[in-house]
C-alpha cells in the first residue's frame, strides 16, 4: 500500500517562497492508485467524525477550511465527499458569491468574517476573501495598488483568526486545462449537469493564464506558517479527496483536544 510521503507534507506551500503552477502536476497521484485511495479516505472519514465531535465538545478551538478553484475545479464535489464526514450540527459551509449591494457597502472582509467559525465549529467557505485578489485583479474590477494591498491585509485578517484559536487550512484544488474542458463539456451532455454550465465559464476559461499568474501571487504571498496553503492535484477525484482528509486530519491531530471535565460527580448519579 502507499504511503511512502504524507500527502500534506507535498502539497504545503511553504511561505515566503515564489511558487509556481505547472498544468503537468494536476493529475499527479504520488504512487496511490484509485482503489487504496478511496479505501484510506473512508478510513480517514471515521477518525475525522470523531475528532470534529472532540472540537465540539472541547469548545475552545475552531476550524477554518477554505477552497479555491478554478471553474470546475471540483469545490463542491469536495465538500459532498470529504465534509460529508462532519457533524452539520457543528460544521456550515458558505458559497461566496458576487458581493450584494448590502456587502459593497462595506469593507471587502466585512461578509467574510460574519461567517468566521465560531469555537467548537467547522467553516467551509466555497470561494472566499481570496477573489478579492483573483476575479477583482483579472477583470480589473479595482485599481492596481488596491488589490495588491489586500495580500497584506489578508494575512493580517487570517492572522487575528488564528491568534483566537482558529485554525486555518487554505486548499487550492489545481485541475489542468484539458480537464476543465472534459468537464464542461461534460456538464453541456448531461442533462443532469447542465445547470451548472455558465457560457459566462468560457470567457473566463479564455483568461486561464491571467488567472494562474493571479492564483501563483495568491499562494506565494498569503501562504504562512498560522494559515498555509496546499496546492492538491484535483484532475483524479479520488485523490484530490484523499489529499484533502488527510490534511484536514493532520490539522485537528495538532490540537490539544479534550472533553471537559462534568461539572458534577458521575459516580454520585443514579438513574431510576
Amino acid at each position: 500500500m502507499p504511503g511512502l510521503t504524507r500527502l500534506p507534507d507535498r502539497l504545503r506551500v511553504k511561505p515566503n517562497r515564489r511558487y509556481r503552477l505547472h498544468d503537468g502536476d494536476a493529475d499527479r497521484a504520488f504512487g496511490w492508485d484509485e482503489a487504496d485511495a478511496r479505501m484510506i479516505t473512508a478510513q480517514l472519514a471515521i477518525r475525522l467524525e470523531e475528532l470534529q465531535y472532540r472540537m465540539y465538545a472541547d469548545g475552545r478551538y475552531a476550524l477554518l477550511v477554505v477552497l479555491q478553484a478554478i471553474d470546475g475545479g471540483g469545490k463542491d464535489s469536495t465538500i459532498r465527499h470529504v465534509f460529508s464526514a462532519f457533524n452539520p450540527q457543528g460544521c456550515t459551509v458558505t458559497a461566496f458569491k458576487a458581493p450584494s449591494p448590502e456587502e459593497l457597502r462595506h469593507d471587502y472582509l466585512w461578509r467574510i468574517h460574519r461567517h468566521a467559525p465560531a469555537h467548537g465549529e467547522v467553516a467551509v467557505f466555497n470561494r472566499s476573501h481570496y477573489e478579492d485578489v483573483l476575479v477583482v485583479r483579472v477583470d480589473k474590477l479595482a485599481p492596481r495598488n488596491v488589490w495588491q494591498a489586500r495580500y497584506q491585509q489578508i494575512n493580517q485578517f487570517e492572522a487575528l483568526l488564528t491568534g483566537c484559536n482558529t485554525r486555518i487550512v487554505k486548499i487550492f484544488l489545481q485541475i489542468s486545462r484539458d480537464e476543465q474542458k472534459r468537464r464542461f463539456q461534460e456538464r453541456i451532455d448531461e442533462p443532469r449537469k447542465q445547470w451548472k454550465f455558465d457560457p459566462d465559464d468560457l470567457r473566463k476559461r479564455a483568461q486561464w493564464q491571467q488567472y494562474q499568474r493571479a492564483y501563483e501571487d495568491m499562494l506565494s504571498k498569503c501562504s504562512t506558517r498560522q494559515a498555509p496553503w496546499y496546492v492538491v492535484p484535483a484532475d483524479h477525484k479520488w485523490l484530490r479527496d484523499l489529499a484533502v482528509s488527510q490534511i484536514l486530519l493532520e490539522t485537528l491531530e495538532s490540537l490539544p483536544l479534550k472533553f471537559p471535565a462534568p461539572k458534577y460527580d458521575p459516580k454520585k448519579i443514579r438513574i431510576r
